[in-house]
């Protein structure tokens, strides 16, 4: 069976974000295009980010599929770690902060910055 690699930003039992992979199933349709089950969405918001744009540390607010259009897109953890996003590669981001937390940016959530010398686009599609 084939199956899509769904990268997921996510929050540890410790509150720290990491990454994990999980496979989507594409078992639907035909063998000339196999689809995967229909997932809902809750709209969609486009975004472009200039050269030189870096966040600081944050949660994301509500679960999303973010899918690089153009530029390059790193996601960095607390540790240190990172993970660099290019054109046609995707993540989703739902590192929430912990029910019942304050905000610590010393132990919560990631930043994200632009990469590179061309602006960063991102397709963000809510789960």
């Amino acid at each position: 069976m084939q199956t899509f690699t769904k990268t997921i930003l996510f929050t540890a039992p410790d509150g720290r974000a990491q990454f994990r992979e999980e496979a989507i199933p594409l078992n639907q349709g035909t063998p000339q295009s196999m689809l995967s089950e229909l997932f809902a969405s809750g709209g969609y918001q486009l975004r472009t980010s200039p050269v030189g744009f870096r966040s600081s540390f944050h949660c994301t607010t509500t679960p999303q599929w973010c899918f690089i259009l153009g530029g390059l897109m790193e996601i960095g953890l607390q540790g240190g770690a990172s993970r660099i996003f290019s054109p046609g590669q995707h993540f989703y981001s739902a590192d929430l902060l912990p029910q019942g937390q304050e905000f610590d940016p010393v132990v919560h959530g990631h930043w994200s910055r632009q990469v590179g010398t061309e602006p960063l686009l991102t397709l963000f599609v809510r789960g």
